[in-house]
């Protein structure tokens, strides 16, 4: 789980507006964050199935995210990839 103060600064850093939380570049920098996160976990324990659904959840939701931003602002969408290091 993240932090409350880790998921402000995240939500600070990627906010279109103040107090913005909803938007796709916030959710996907949250995501981005969580699927780390569980990486980490899963190194460590390899054998933990439910974990490892849940992951790949998160990385599907993030795709179609992504997918979204990409039709609707394509410069936006290489902004979110750059600044979160993601390949694509």
């Amino acid at each position: 789980m993240l932090a409350k103060t880790k998921k402000n600064d995240i939500v600070h850093n990627f906010e279109l507006h103040q107090g913005d939380t909803g938007s796709p570049d916030v959710q996907i920098a949250l995501l981005t964050e969580k699927v780390n996160e569980l990486t980490e976990h899963l190194k460590s324990h390899r054998k933990d199935h439910s974990s490892r659904r849940g992951l790949l959840k998160m990385v599907a939701t993030r795709a179609s995210l992504l997918k979204y931003v990409g039709k609707k602002d394509p410069k936006r969408y290489h902004d979110i990839i750059s600044r979160l290091g993601l390949r694509k």
